[in-house]
């Protein structure tokens, strides 16, 4: 696995154990327990719809996207990865069957 702070355009990052604790981190979201908070509230947000309503509807990766910057989350081996990365030229990346394409 290639290590978060080589990451093209990576300008912070942060691994958090299941429960939220900060792992690691780094960059501009060094030890930022807030932004873990958010992602954590996002994660249980993702996991408590209804099946009824989306059957299958369980994300192996939420991005957040804006104009001048990303953020890559996704879950391996219980730890949950947040990656944030600055567009080049300010420009959001391109998305191709809801994969970020870098």
């Amino acid at each position: 696995m290639l290590p978060l702070e080589k990451i093209a355009n990576q300008i912070g990052y942060l691994v958090l154990k299941d429960d939220g604790a900060v792992l690691e981190s780094g960059g501009e979201l060094e030890n930022d327990e807030r932004s873990a908070n958010i992602i954590m509230g996002l994660i249980n947000m993702s996991e408590s719809i209804d099946e009824n309503f989306m059957p299958k509807s369980g994300c192996d990766r939420i991005s957040i996207i804006y104009d001048d910057h990303s953020y890559t989350i996704c879950m391996s081996n219980k730890k949950i990865y947040v990656v944030k990365r600055k567009h080049p030229n300010a420009s959001p990346p391109e998305i191709e069957n809801g994969n970020l394409m870098a």
